[in-house]
C-alpha cells in the first residue's frame, strides 16, 4: 500500500505542471482492480479507453466500442481509483454527426460514468464538438496523430506525420483545438521532433503515447507496460514488468497441485465439524 494517500489532480494541476515543466505520467485501464493498482501508484491520470475493444473485448478494433460499455468501464475504474484523475473516452459515431450529438454523449460519460473529463479524437475538423462541450462545462482532452477510430482511413497502424505536409497539419490542429478550449491533448505515434514542436507552440499540456521523449506527459497501456496483453507490442511500449508467464505458472501450478490432490490442505479448507458427517 502507498505510504501516504495521494492527493487527487485537476486540469489546473496538469496546467500548472505545464507551466512549471513538471512532468506526470498517465495510464490505462479498464476494471476496479487494475484501477486500484494505479491508484497505489503515483500515476496521476488514467484514460478509460476505447482501446478496450482491443485489449479486453478482443474485436481488434476501437470501433464495435459502444458508450454503453465505456460508461461501464469508467465506473468500475472511478470506484477502484477514487485519487486518481479519470479520462473517459468518447467512442466511435458518439460526437461525430453534431455538436448536440457530442454534448450528450459528454454529459453520459460524466453523469453515468463518473469520469473527470472527456477525450475525443480529432483535430481541427472537431474544433466546434471541443467548443461546445467546454461551452457545457465538461473538460475536454483532444487527441491527435493516431486516431484508432479513424484506423481504416489512415490505412492501419502507421506512425503519422512523417512528412512535412502533416506534421505541419498536425501543427495546426494542435492549435486549433487549444483555441477551442481543450485542457489537454493527447498525441500518439508521430515522430518525436513532431510532437516537441507541438509541445512547444500549444500552452495546454501534450501527453504522449508514442511520439518521444519531449511531451509534458507520457502515456502507456498498463496491460502493455506490464506485459499482460501479448497479441502484440508497438515500438513505443516498455515492459516494467513482465507479468504474464509468471500468470499462466500460476495457473499451471494450481492445475497440477489439484489433479496431484496436493490443493486443496486443511489450511484452505473449512474444517468446522458438521454432526452427522
Amino acid at each position: 500500500m502507498m505510504e501516504t494517500m495521494k492527493k487527487k489532480c485537476s486540469v489546473q494541476d496538469f496546467q500548472r505542471y505545464k507551466e512549471e515543466g513538471q512532468k506526470w505520467t498517465w495510464s490505462i485501464c479498464y476494471d476496479y482492480t487494475m484501477a486500484s493498482i494505479v491508484d497505489e501508484s503515483r500515476t496521476e491520470m488514467i484514460l478509460v479507453g476505447d482501446s478496450l475493444g482491443n485489449v479486453v473485448m478482443g474485436v481488434g478494433s476501437t470501433v464495435p466500442v459502444s458508450l454503453d460499455i465505456i460508461i461501464h468501464h469508467a465506473r468500475c475504474v472511478v470506484r477502484g481509483a477514487p485519487n486518481t484523475f479519470v479520462v473517459g473516452d468518447m467512442p466511435f459515431g458518439t460526437y461525430n454527426v453534431n455538436c448536440d450529438q457530442a454534448i450528450t454523449t459528454a454529459n453520459r460519460i460524466m453523469q453515468e460514468g463518473g469520469s473527470d473529463c472527456v477525450k475525443l479524437e480529432g483535430g481541427a475538423n472537431m474544433a466546434d464538438r471541443i467548443a461546445a462541450i467546454v461551452k457545457a462545462g465538461i473538460p475536454v482532452m483532444a487527441h491527435i496523430g493516431l486516431t484508432p477510430q479513424s484506423i481504416s482511413a489512415l490505412g492501419g497502424f502507421k506512425v503519422q506525420g512523417k512528412d512535412r505536409t502533416i506534421a505541419d497539419k498536425l501543427v495546426e490542429d494542435a492549435v486549433a483545438v487549444t483555441e477551442a478550449g481543450a485542457f489537454a491533448i493527447c498525441l500518439e505515434c508521430m515522430p518525436s521532433v513532431v510532437a516537441k514542436k507541438i509541445t512547444e507552440t500549444v500552452r495546454i499540456p501534450c501527453a504522449g503515447i508514442g511520439a518521444g521523449p519531449y511531451c509534458d506527459a507520457q502515456e502507456l497501456n498498463l496491460y502493455d507496460m506490464t506485459g499482460l496483453f501479448g497479441d502484440f507490442k508497438p515500438k513505443f511500449v516498455k515492459h516494467y514488468a513482465k507479468l504474464r508467464q509468471p500468470m499462466v505458472d500460476a495457473l499451471n501450478r494450481f492445475y497440477d497441485e489439484t489433479c496431484a490432490g496436493t490443493f486443496p490442505t486443511p489450511e484452505f479448507s473449512y474444517n468446522a465439524s458438521v454432526e452427522g458427517y
